[in-house]
């Protein structure tokens, strides 16, 4: 059973800055692909971006390409996501999510294909 908590989360204003975190209980952390996802009021909750167990590979939404980064200290057990130039349309729940997975390259992108979720931290931008 892998536990994840999200952290990082805060109001910015518009073109802002944040870092989230999400620290995972599991020793064997470097073979779990790890995901953000993001839920705004009265909307479903969205991919953000992926990383693969190695960190090589990385996949985003098109919405934030350009914008944040994800990646990974395995020593540490964490997976980081970098949000920058941050806009009103990103306020959101954001949730970190793992999976086990066997291939170092693959990169998980949809709700379903995750089965441990962190347990939300919020991220509001203002104007």
């Amino acid at each position: 059973q892998v536990q994840l908590v999200g952290s990082g989360g805060g109001l910015v204003q518009a073109g802002g800055s944040l870092r989230l975190s999400c620290a995972a209980s599991e020793r064997t952390f470097s073979t779990y692909v790890v995901g953000w996802f993001r839920q705004a009021p009265g909307k479903e909750r969205e991919f953000v971006a992926g990383i693969s167990r190695s960190g090589v590979t990385t996949s985003y939404a098109e919405s934030v390409k350009g914008r944040f980064t994800i990646s990974r200290e395995n020593a540490k057990n964490t997976v980081y996501l970098q949000m920058s130039s941050l806009k009103l349309g990103d306020t959101a729940v954001y949730y970190c999510a793992a999976a086990a997975a066997s291939g170092i390259w693959s990169v998980f992108t949809r709700n379903s294909e995750y089965r441990y979720w962190g347990q939300g931290t919020q991220v509001t931008v203002s104007s």
